[in-house]
């Protein structure tokens, strides 16, 4: 009784509500590999050096279990392109984005996958509001800015959650910059 009053109490104090599932990760894989017929994971398990240098040039960050998986979609033999899930820890609790890339490099597309129920409401507003449409065209070495492009747009708490999905695509462009090789 005490574990379970002293978890309670955890996580009242961490503010951590229940993740809910916007995009199941097979359909985000297939919204944002279109016209892939066949998938593949291709996992890269990193080097001590390599988990510090990711961990410096994405802000703090190291995927879980030091294995960084893109999931790569081919048809008839070529490439579609990559996609990887990352996930961002807030003080509300996690989230998970999906960023696809293009055979040339850029971005394809972002899915926010997870959210909390907390943070669901401000999410869906922040994705109303076009947040997701802004970050099309970058390029690995670009830094992500659409929670700045809709900051006008949406309320204080939706563009918290904005610069967070920015957090989690500016990761995704630095270990798809440094760890992906076609």
């Amino acid at each position: 009784m005490k574990q379970f009053l002293a978890s309670t109490v955890a996580a009242a104090l961490l503010h951590i509500s229940p993740t809910v599932v916007l995009v199941k990760r097979p359909d985000a894989v297939k919204q944002l590999l279109p016209g892939a017929e066949q998938y593949f994971a291709r996992e890269f398990h990193l080097s001590d050096q390599d988990a510090h240098r990711l961990h410096e040039d994405a802000g703090d960050w190291h995927p879980e279990n030091g294995v960084l998986t893109f999931y790569v979609g081919k048809q008839t033999g070529n490439d579609v392109g990559a996609l990887e899930f990352v996930r961002v820890d807030t003080p509300h609790g996690p989230l998970e984005v999906a960023v696809s890339f293009t055979p040339q490099r850029t971005v394809r597309g972002v899915i926010v996958t997870k959210v909390t129920v907390e943070t669901k409401p401000w999410v869906l507003e922040a994705l109303r509001a076009g947040l997701t449409d802004h970050y099309r065209g970058l390029k690995p070495t670009d830094t992500p800015s659409a929670a700045a492009a809709i900051k006008g747009h949406v309320g204080e708490l939706p563009d918290y959650m904005a610069h967070h999905v920015d957090e989690g695509v500016s990761r995704a462009l630095v270990a798809y910059r440094d760890f992906y090789k076609s």
